[in-house]
């Protein structure tokens, strides 16, 4: 850890230091129990896609791409956050909460009164992140084939 590092938070494009592509092969290496193969990392992203993103944040911890977010509206008044990821080395800095407080500003901002999520047994960080950002868990919302919970939040406008 940097003593006195910050983290800005900003919109930047999908691409941006290759974050997207990070966030797959970690989260596709914890499903599998192993690295995953750059062959499986290019078959998540081509089943997930990213271009429906309302918008795609990347946290700067002191001056250096460490961490990503995306937000996608699916429904009047409903936003999804997705894709929160921070490296291994900018863990434990407060970035993830950055985030994911970027997040639900941004997905107020884009008239979302409402932030959903879903996130798999394995990620217990992140489902205790959201829990303590005030997430509650609710019955499924899509039919993700990964996501073993889902949460809800009412965003203050």
């Amino acid at each position: 850890m940097i003593i006195g590092a910050t983290w800005a938070i900003g919109a930047e494009p999908v691409g941006t230091a290759g974050l997207l592509r990070t966030y797959f092969t970690d989260v596709a290496s914890r499903y599998y129990g192993r690295p995953a193969t750059e062959a499986e990392v290019d078959a998540a992203m081509a089943e997930d896609p990213s271009d429906d993103l309302a918008c795609f944040l990347v946290g700067r911890y002191d001056g250096v791409p460490s961490g990503c977010v995306g937000v996608r509206l699916i429904a009047p008044g409903v936003a999804e956050l997705t894709r929160l990821y921070v490296l291994p080395a900018a863990r434990r800095t407060g970035g993830g909460r950055a985030l994911l407080e970027a997040a639900e500003s941004a997905a107020v901002r884009l008239g979302a009164r409402t932030m959903r999520l879903d996130t798999r047994r394995d990620l217990v960080e992140a489902r205790a992140l959201y829990a303590a950002a005030g997430y509650e868990e609710i019955e499924p919302y899509n039919d993700g084939p990964y996501a073993d919970h889902w949460f809800e939040k009412h965003l203050g406008r």
